[in-house]
């Protein structure tokens, strides 16, 4: 997870995404997949029909046996997913961004 926010991250000042300078947008935009996938998963994990293997994780679990690791993951790929996406549209728009735009 670290090496995806550290390869993305230049994209924020290369292309002025403004993903990391609105806060707040970025928490409005990341709470309902964080929650609903976090949701999904202790459901299923009560149930029995998922499991992380021990060898993977660090073992600090968050209410409903979920590993602190899957929500990271919920953030991080979404982070890192916007600022790509925010850097193929300034390319695509002919270059960097001048604003942060919408």
């Amino acid at each position: 997870m670290g090496a995806c926010l550290a390869l993305t991250l230049p994209l924020e000042f290369v292309y002025r995404a403004g993903v990391w300078r609105r806060p707040r947008r970025l928490l409005g935009v990341l709470w309902v997949p964080v929650a609903l996938f976090s949701a999904s998963d202790v459901a299923a994990i009560g149930h029995g029909l998922w499991t992380y293997n021990a060898r993977y994780v660090t073992g600090l679990d968050l209410p409903g046996k979920l590993p602190v690791e899957e929500v990271v993951f919920f953030v991080v790929i979404p982070i890192c997913s916007i600022l790509t996406f925010r850097a193929v549209q300034a390319t695509l728009e002919g270059g960097r961004r001048r604003d942060p735009g919408p």
